[in-house]
């Protein structure tokens, strides 16, 4: 209920700064104006967003003669998990990966890739798919559609502001702040923006891990699984857009070691620890020793930038 709670104040407090800069652009009016864009957008993807993430990667659609045991596996976790039974689609990468998406429970779409396929056992896929299936189950699919929907039309919208205050200025008789407030804004509005997504989407693979240990009655599956990711994708992952990295399992982006602090999803350690009931220890040089120097300053940033994003989920 708390991370239900966490996630819907961070929509709230993510359109409050889209409606802000509204009204920064043009007062009242330019705030009506951002409150219809928003609506229309968010109605926009939620009807079509699952097929424009489909097309993007090339899924193509799995009847159950092509694989049964995964089509029998999806069946019998979305029966255990109290849902309809999703549509199944194959990404061909040999990246090991997987998102869901749709609508809704009853509109819904799991997707996996070859190379997932190819790597994991069956209690180790059991619990990928029970992951999946807890995004659905928790309507993270429809969370996380808008904040990525909101989060667009913000940069979008922050454009606007630095071009009007450029050219002409904001709307003071209206409640504008002037052309120094609107630039300010407009800077500071999509980073804002950023940070928000990322807590929504945080917060929800948390979820979703919880979600998942409960409907396997298995949470070492999932663990092992998310290890075997994790340990791939320091050798490559799969070619994704930035806008839809949040809906993979794990990041399907790579990067250097202090962008976790900044990455839409928690650390795959951290996940691990949470569902064996226990936290990540510390790094290690070897038996007896802790990293120290530089190594340890960079390793207390990223304790302090996960201890933030636990915060916010």
């Amino acid at each position: 209920m708390a991370n239900h709670f966490k996630s819907g104040l961070l929509l709230a407090a993510m359109t409050s700064l889209f409606l802000f800069l509204g009204f920064l652009l043009g007062g009242q009016s330019g705030m009506f104006i951002a409150l219809i864009i928003a609506g229309v957008m968010n109605v926009g993807s939620y009807w079509y967003s699952h097929k424009i993430v489909l097309s993007m990667y090339k899924a193509q659609p799995l009847e159950r003669h092509q694989a049964r045991e995964l089509f029998d596996m999806v069946e019998r976790l979305a029966g255990q998990a109290g849902l309809p039974l999703p549509e199944v689609y194959l990404i061909p990468e040999d990246a090991p990966n997987a998102f869901a998406t749709g609508r809704n429970p009853s509109h819904a779409v799991v997707a996996v890739t070859r190379g997932l396929m190819q790597m994991m056992n069956r209690e180790e896929l059991e619990g990928v798919i029970a992951h999946e299936l807890g995004h659905i189950k928790n309507r993270d699919i429809l969370i996380s559609t808008i904040a990525a929907t909101l989060s667009g039309a913000i940069m979008w919208v922050a454009s606007m502001a630095r071009f009007s205050a450029i050219f002409g200025g904001s709307d003071d008789e209206e409640g504008g702040l002037g052309i120094v407030g609107v630039i300010v804004m407009s800077i500071l509005a999509p980073m804002a923006a950023m940070l928000v997504q990322m807590a929504v989407s945080r917060s929800r693979e948390y979820l979703a891990d919880a979600t998942a240990a409960g409907i396997t009655g298995n949470p070492g599956g999932l663990a092992s699984a998310l290890s075997k990711l994790g340990a791939y994708s320091r050798r490559g992952q799969v070619d994704a857009n930035p806008s839809t990295a949040h809906m993979f399992i794990v990041t399907p982006l790579t990067g250097q070691r202090m962008m976790s602090l900044f990455s839409t999803h928690p650390p795959i350690e951290d996940r691990v620890a949470r569902l064996a009931g226990s936290r990540p220890s510390a790094p290690s040089d070897g038996p007896g020793r802790t990293s120290g120097g530089r190594d340890a300053g960079r390793s207390t940033m990223e304790e302090q930038g996960r201890s933030f994003w636990d915060n916010m989920s």
